[in-house]
């Protein structure tokens, strides 16, 4: 991360963001910066406050972190620089001593308690469920109570922080659980690797059949495999005025990754570019460089055709 000095994370220090984001030596390296919520980062990139930020955006089980991709489509002028996927592991802590059957509220994150719906309905049916602004924070506050009815969902490195006891381990609903996490900047767009992503917000001109097909011809003619496709309303007018937000397998130095753009912007309302950057993924996308060379080959055959043109 050229000349990047502090990195935004949505924290406080304990939750699953600070554990993705220490994954990333580069990132790690630099100054860390907890803030409170996830428009808090971005606001603090947008300001120059911190050079980078470092928040969630999906999840394996409970989709789109719909405020964290709102605020990029909406409300930040941002650009995604590269992902982190990490393996989550929701964990019931509370202090010392604490006997699960004695809780009687469970604190957490929203997000983090549906995912562990089942098991509180089994394990924990008398609970009260209460929100934190992060699974962190929830930690933090079971420390600070002094009973021992008092429970949080949160990592298990949030029980070493705030000197916590783990009542039980990977209480998820389901196997597999994982969160995707964006690093976002201004500007900079990183260099191609050759397993990147872009993302791009489209807004239609109008609402017509056919109009989402459409969009989507231009990357299946271009054979351009799209990993994520979303839609959401634009904020701007009723029911039914939606905008779709796409991520595709190419980075915009690909040639036919920027045809796409290309034609997608002449055709459509408007689209918002959100970044090219490195997919956590190690696949390699063959039939996207199969793709660019036959742009190629059709691109120098039409020049040599119009190089003949009188005149």
């Amino acid at each position: 991360m050229t000349n990047a000095r502090r990195v935004g994370y949505f924290g406080p220090a304990g939750t699953f963001t600070e554990q993705a984001l220490l994954t990333q030596p580069d990132l790690a390296a630099l100054e860390l910066v907890p803030f409170r919520t996830v428009p808090d980062v971005l606001d603090a990139v947008e300001s120059g406050e911190v050079d980078l930020g470092f928040v969630p955006i999906e999840n394996s089980i409970e989709g789109t972190v719909n405020f964290t991709q709102d605020a990029l489509v909406f409300d930040h002028d941002l650009l995604i620089q590269r992902e982190v996927v990490l393996d989550i592991e929701h964990c019931v802590l509370a202090r010392p001593a604490t006997k699960l059957a004695n809780v009687k509220v469970l604190l957490s994150i929203p997000v983090a308690t549906a995912q562990c719906h089942a098991f509180i309905r089994r394990d924990m049916p008398e609970v009260e469920v209460r929100a934190a602004n992060s699974t962190a924070e929830a930690a933090r506050l079971v420390a600070e109570d002094s009973s021992d009815t008092v429970a949080a969902i949160a990592p298990e490195n949030a029980a070493r922080i705030y000197g916590l006891e783990v009542l039980r381990r990977n209480v998820a609903d389901h196997e597999g659980n994982q969160t995707r996490f964006v690093v976002v900047g201004k500007n900079r767009i990183p260099a191609r690797t050759g397993n990147d992503k872009t993302g791009l917000v489209v807004f239609q001109r109008a609402d017509e059949p056919g109009s989402l097909i459409g969009i989507l011809q231009e990357f299946a003619a271009r054979r351009i495999n799209l990993s994520q496709l979303l839609s959401r309303p634009t904020k701007r007018g009723g029911l039914g005025d939606y905008c779709f937000i796409i991520y595709a397998d190419a980075h915009v130095s690909d040639e036919v990754m920027a045809d796409a753009l290309r034609d997608l912007r002449t055709k459509q309302g408007d689209v918002k570019f959100l970044g090219s950057y490195p997919a956590s993924s190690p696949h390699a996308h063959v039939a996207r460089d199969h793709a660019d060379q036959r742009w190629r080959d059709a691109d120098d055959w039409l020049n040599d055709i119009r190089s003949r043109i009188d005149g």
